[in-house]
């Protein structure tokens, strides 16, 4: 499964997505960091402001993330399902192999697809093919310092407005 090295680390995608038949948007992230791999849930480095948006754009504490994303009608996945990275590095990522999200979003409620950052979104519209709307969002990630968490929580507001639809 892992082939340690300069060129990085094959890793296998370790996290489920998170859904349910209640889901009407699809956040795609990339791949998991280092941080969110070892604690087994999505976005889990603290330095990652992606809960941080989301409890200010639905104004609530968040205390149970994979409840709070199935009450709110969000489903979560990654665009890679497999890829040689260099820690948590989108911009080493190589050899990338991609998740089923047709096969994910068949069947369900879901309308919308959300990525959160460049490289979800180039993935995403170089490797999947559906109907459905994509938007890319800015990265909520610590290393987008472009992005202040007013402007994140500006443009993450999108999620909850589509989330809302039926």
């Amino acid at each position: 499964m892992k082939q340690a090295g300069n060129t990085g680390t094959r890793i296998v995608h370790p996290l489920k997505p998170i859904i349910d038949e209640n889901a009407r948007v699809l956040i795609l992230g990339s791949f998991p960091s280092v941080i969110s791999r070892e604690e087994m849930f999505y976005y889990a480095n603290p330095m990652n402001r992606f809960w941080s948006v989301l409890a200010a754009v639905f104004e609530e504490e968040i205390t149970d993330r994979k409840e709070f994303c199935l009450r709110h009608r969000i489903a979560l996945w990654d665009v890679i399902a497999q890829c040689t990275i260099i820690g948590s590095r989108d911009e080493s990522i190589t050899d990338v192999l991609v998740n089923d999200i047709p096969g994910l979003i068949r069947n369900t409620g879901i309308h919308t697809i959300f990525t959160n950052g460049r490289k979800a979104s180039e993935l995403y519209q170089k490797y999947i093919h559906t109907d459905l709307p994509q938007i890319t969002l800015p990265s909520t990630s610590s290393a987008n310092a472009r992005y202040r968490m007013d402007d994140l929580i500006r443009e993450y507001r999108k999620i909850r407005e589509y989330a809302e639809k039926d």
